[in-house]
């Protein structure tokens, strides 16, 4: 085995590993755990106790959380409810709420607070769907009218500011036309590989195979949604796309070629979401506030005072939308 530390990891699994257990023994205090994740990497990072820093192990395993994170967020995406007149009123909100991020964001501009109201605008619209769907199960609202009325609002957001972030910081692209043509390009790409995958799977013959090493130890399924993720997430790299778009969107297209919606349909997301929210996911988010620079934003009033008024845009831009949903 390569030289190699594994005790900030450890440190790391000790947390992700105490976290849930904690506010499962204080049922009173509905906090999730993922705010507790990111509060106990900022307390072990360099800026407090500087316990663990980030080290090759902890990122690689960081990376496949965030990856696992958006691909479990796709896998959420029921494309078949955004359409008719949910698609209007969840379409609506998010452009109400783009409209006044954009107002938002170009205001602190011109009065010298942000740098790029653009990034700013796509932060403040943007909606962590990976967050909402464990939020909602935890209190046992995934499946209430309430529930499904905000994980399709959170669908389409959540679908349109990865869009914007990939465009935003494409890498290989100098202008709108280039993104545009290389989102246009991983679309097509995406589609066709999408097409592939579900022929493949309606092959009675491949199908027969899958279902017979489903839940041995090739647990064939899971295998072979690893391998989607990855190409996916390659493919957006290749192109100079963000790598979360990838994930996402391999997501989308297992939740849409996987027709399976017998017994083993559900022992199959579970089993990917037992790899994903055990063991990579709390690892991203507790990296998130290892890499938290506490100190950057405490010494300077400057970005203190920012904070309030970052807080009050966030409320603005995601709350006047929300009167739609009354």
């Amino acid at each position: 085995m390569p030289n190699v530390s594994f005790s900030g990891l450890l440190i790391v699994a000790i947390v992700a590993f105490l976290a849930p257990l904690l506010l499962g023994l204080t049922p009173a205090r509905r906090l999730p755990a993922i705010v507790l994740e990111i509060v106990a990497g900022i307390i072990i990072g360099p800026s407090v106790l500087g316990w663990v820093k980030v080290d090759l192990p902890i990122s690689i395993l960081s990376v496949l959380g965030l990856a696992f994170l958006l691909f479990l967020a796709g896998l959420e995406v029921e494309l078949e409810r955004l359409r008719g007149r949910l698609l209007v009123f969840v379409g609506s909100g998010f452009l109400l709420s783009l409209g006044l991020a954009l107002l938002v964001g170009y205001g602190l501009y011109a009065a010298g607070q942000v740098v790029s109201p653009l990034l700013i605008a796509i932060i403040l619209v943007a909606t962590g769907l990976g967050i909402v769907i464990p939020v909602l199960k935890d209190a046992g609202e995934s499946d209430s009218d309430f529930g499904q009325l905000v994980i399709a609002g959170a669908m389409f957001a959540e679908f349109g500011s990865i869009i914007l972030l990939s465009l935003f910081f494409s890498r290989e692209a100098t202008s709108t036309t280039t993104k545009l043509v290389l989102l246009g390009g991983f679309v097509l790409l995406a589609a066709g590989l999408a097409f592939v995958v579900l022929r493949l799977e309606r092959s009675m013959r491949i199908a027969a195979v899958l279902r017979r090493l489903q839940d041995t130890t090739a647990q064939i399924r899971v295998r072979g949604a690893f391998m989607l993720l990855v190409a996916f997430v390659a493919l957006a790299s290749l192109l100079g796309l963000e790598t979360i778009l990838g994930a996402f969107v391999a997501g989308v297209i297992l939740r849409f070629v996987d027709g399976d919606r017998m017994m083993t349909h559900p022992q199959f997301r579970q089993k990917l979401e037992a790899v994903g929210f055990g063991v990579f996911i709390p690892v991203f988010f507790v990296t998130s506030g290892i890499r938290f620079d506490l100190a950057a934003l405490i010494s300077s009033p400057a970005t203190i005072l920012r904070v309030p008024v970052f807080l009050v845009a966030l409320l603005l831009v995601r709350g006047v939308p929300a009167l739609l949903y009354r």
